[in-house]
């Protein structure tokens, strides 16, 4: 082969490497994108969805509080109520491309879980996923429209020691809550992660050089 043959074909395989790299790049940013909204490519004890509310009971004793959360630990953003999960259970929240770290530092919601909302966010979350802000004279949460529920998916990553149900949120009306579970849900498998664009691009130019 002459050498403006060998170049041309060098060329064409590097156009053809780019191409695959430009699309192999998009093509993990929209796995990427999936894996931020699934969960997927990771090790999770248990993925879902519910209704989220929102609150914050600080012990002041304004809007309601019935004083500080069941864990012990101070109110705090990241720290939400469940019905059933175990306290200190952590995890994270997704909700229109936007993700939040959470744990059960409390109970509840109460009789709201009976209609399907199974997960109570603190306030400054809820307005982070919201596009809101924390109005700290209301412990209540401004411009976001007036959501006070939302879908979310949770996700579970590490399920707390003490009592509570392992598995899909239940109400509170239920018991589950104080119920020390034996068989919790198996953990979700990983994914196999997809071959970085570098890789391809090797890969190819490794053929292009034979």
């Amino acid at each position: 082969m002459t050498f403006t043959a060998r170049l041309t074909t060098s060329a064409r395989l590097l156009t053809a490497a780019l191409g695959l790299t430009l699309t192999a790049g998009l093509s993990m940013a929209t796995a990427g994108t999936a894996s931020a909204q699934t969960g997927e490519g990771e090790q999770v004890m248990l993925k879902g969805s519910t209704t989220a509310s929102y609150y914050w009971d600080d012990a002041s004793g304004r809007n309601g509080d019935t004083g500080l959360p069941a864990s012990g630990k101070p109110m705090q953003k990241g720290l939400a109520a469940s019905p059933s999960w175990p306290l200190l259970t952590e995890g994270y929240v997704l909700y229109k491309g936007r993700k939040a770290p959470f744990f059960v530092g409390d109970r509840g919601p109460g009789i709201p879980s009976n209609r399907g909302v199974m997960l109570d966010l603190d306030a400054k979350t809820f307005a982070q996923l919201t596009g809101g802000t924390f109005n700290a004279d209301t412990l209540g949460v401004d411009g976001n429209g007036g959501k006070g529920h939302i879908k979310v998916t949770y996700v579970i990553t590490k399920w707390g020691k003490g009592v509570g149900t392992k598995n899909h949120p239940k109400p509170f009306a239920t018991g589950a809550w104080a119920k020390k579970d034996r068989n919790p849900a198996e953990p979700v498998t990983v994914a196999p992660a997809a071959p970085s664009a570098t890789e391809i691009l090797a890969a190819v130019l490794r053929t292009a050089a034979l």
